[in-house]
């Protein structure tokens, strides 16, 4: 079943339930297409109004890179379902013999690098996204500024989100050089973006203070 193809309440339903996807990454997947979204939305209200005509190459360029990186969101949440559905499977396997057990290791390890990668990348997805957002709130309207506040609050929840789930598979990874620099370059994501998303916010908020 592709998740994406669902309702808003169809999708809260499967996510409630017992069923193993969706789960945290593709919930923090759709909150970062939400974020963006929000992002795209500034764009699209300030583009045509002959005020902001002086940016309105850049603001068409911004709103053409923020409809892709929503698209990228949306293919996250069916692409972290449609890894853990294979390691969900391999905890099942056999490990009665030696080679049982080294067949179940080897499957473990290709699910849990496959299942850590996608949420790095949803990381990845939301710093770019959260760049895009602050030029947006240097040169979009004024009027919807508190979207782009919205927004950077929704991308640092998608961005943390997503840093649990990496490290919720790295943790079991038993190559631990693989691991280590997975985990670090989820760290500099982390480091780099959830300063963005709080400078951002910030600016904003000091608007209606």
């Amino acid at each position: 079943m592709n998740t994406t193809e669902l309702s808003c309440s169809e999708f809260i339903t499967l996510l409630a339930s017992d069923a193993p996807a969706p789960g945290g990454g593709g919930a923090a997947a759709l909150v970062g297409a939400i974020g963006t979204a929000l992002g795209t939305m500034v764009g699209s209200l300030t583009l045509g109004k002959p005020k902001f005509a002086d940016v309105e190459v850049e603001l068409r360029q911004l709103k053409e890179r923020a409809d892709v990186l929503q698209d990228h969101f949306i293919e996250l949440v069916a692409r972290d379902a449609e890894v853990f559905l294979p390691l969900s499977q391999a905890y099942g396997l056999p490990k009665a013999t030696e080679e049982e057990a080294a067949r179940k290791a080897e499957v473990m390890e290709a699910c849990l690098t496959q299942c850590a990668a996608v949420p790095l990348e949803i990381m990845q997805a939301s710093g770019e996204a959260l760049e895009l957002l602050e030029r947006l709130e240097q040169i979009g309207t004024p009027i919807a500024l508190s979207d782009i506040g919205c927004g950077a609050l929704t991308l640092k929840a998608a961005l943390c989100s997503a840093d649990l789930n990496v490290r919720v598979n790295t943790r079991l990874l038993q190559d631990r050089a693989r691991a280590d620099a997975l985990n670090a370059e989820a760290e500099a994501l982390l480091v780099a973006y959830t300063a963005v998303a709080d400078r951002i916010y910030q600016r904003v908020q000091a608007r209606y203070i």
